[in-house]
């Protein structure tokens, strides 16, 4: 059946590349979606930077649980409560479509929700060891992971503005990786250093490979239109990720520290106490954004918007943090923004090429009703 056929009006659309289900954003006006991706790139963007200060502040004034660090990435979710009762879809919309039996539902959320605590556990060891500077540019590396997930478990196909992009990301984080003035905090060796390296790139991995998991959730389980499943999914897998860091909190023992860490702390206890709930609070805001730019558009372009950090982060903490800002490290952000350039302009393509499509579409079918 050819994508002209008057079947095919509100059921397929071009997006990188690819021919696949239409967004049902795409039925808004052009700069009505783009409102919408415009917010979640500024939650993903805002609520990754402040949460990777806060967590390298909480290291730095005395903070030294990992468990703990990986909980406050999770436990959060109670406040997306909020706007998903407000974004509750009516039942007309709830009735639209079937939902998923409540036990595959429950599986996706339960396998999702162990590898987001597993992925936690590898950033917070990656951050406990890095400055913050170079932990958020090794991070670039998920998009390459990203791209090889989405390409085996999405569909996704690479045009040549997308390997560009991959290929200069890999290139800026292969050059914090063999810059010997990257360092990390002060008093972390070389050796804890490299565990720090590999723990990060070990996350960035798990990461990519979990965007490309809830897209493929979206398009071949949940099956939704209402943004609410948005916000569940980050929920219900928040729920898991925090009991599975709670059972690891207590059984390392990590929690019999927690009181005397909270007493010791360099800013007072009051102060930990507010940096432990607003990283919870900016992680959750950073969640949302990534999930609903997965939902909006795809996981690999998610993905991409998480590079923009680089030009955000890494200043901050040159400010912050007063982390050193060598050449190398210029380079390699400089490197990081043009891959972030490029792969935005293909999404501008796709998008432009989605909407004169759909033009298309809809005046061969009036075309042929007439």
């Amino acid at each position: 059946m050819s994508v002209f056929d008057c079947k095919c009006v509100d059921k397929t659309v071009y997006r990188d590349g690819n021919l696949m289900e239409m967004s049902p954003f795409l039925k808004l006006k052009h700069w009505q979606w783009w409102v919408l991706v415009g917010i979640n790139i500024f939650f993903l963007i805002a609520g990754q930077a402040a949460a990777v200060l806060l967590g390298r502040f909480y290291y730095d004034k005395g903070g030294n649980s990992k468990w703990m660090a990986t909980l406050v990435q999770t436990a959060g979710f109670p406040v997306l409560y909020i706007p998903l009762f407000l974004l509750r879809p009516s039942r007309e919309a709830s009735t639209s479509s079937a939902s998923p039996p409540i036990k595959v539902l429950g599986l996706l959320y339960f396998v999702l929700g162990v590898i987001v605590a597993g992925d936690n556990m590898l950033y917070s060891i990656g951050l406990l060891y890095l400055s913050a500077s170079t932990y958020s540019l090794i991070c670039a590396t998920q998009l390459a992971f990203n791209a090889v997930f989405s390409y085996f478990l999405n569909s996704q196909k690479f045009t040549a503005l997308i390997l560009n992009s991959v290929v200069i990301l890999s290139l800026s984080a292969a050059l914090i990786a063999v810059n010997d003035d990257s360092g990390g905090p002060s008093g972390v060796s070389k050796g804890k250093f490299l565990i720090g390296f590999l723990s990060t790139l070990g996350a960035s991995a798990l990461y990519s490979l979990l965007l490309s998991l809830m897209q493929l959730s979206f398009q071949k389980v949940l099956k939704s239109e209402a943004f609410s499943v948005v916000l569940e999914m980050q929920i219900y897998t928040s729920v898991v990720a925090s009991c599975v860091s709670v059972v690891g909190l207590f059984a390392s023992g990590e929690w019999k520290s927690l009181q005397h860490e909270m007493e010791g702390f360099d800013t007072g206890t009051v102060s930990y106490v507010l940096t432990l709930v607003w990283t919870a609070i900016t992680w959750q805001v950073c969640a949302v954004g990534v999930v609903g730019l997965i939902f909006l558009v795809s996981s690999l372009f998610s993905n991409v918007i998480s590079t923009m950090s680089l030009a955000v982060t890494p200043l901050a903490a040159l400010v912050v943090f007063h982390d050193k800002m060598n050449g190398v490290k210029v380079i390699a952000m400089l490197l990081a923004l043009c891959g972030f350039a490029s792969y935005i302009y293909q999404n501008y393509l796709d998008d432009t090429k989605a909407r004169r499509l759909r033009t298309d579409v809809r005046e061969s079918h009036d075309n042929s009703s007439c």
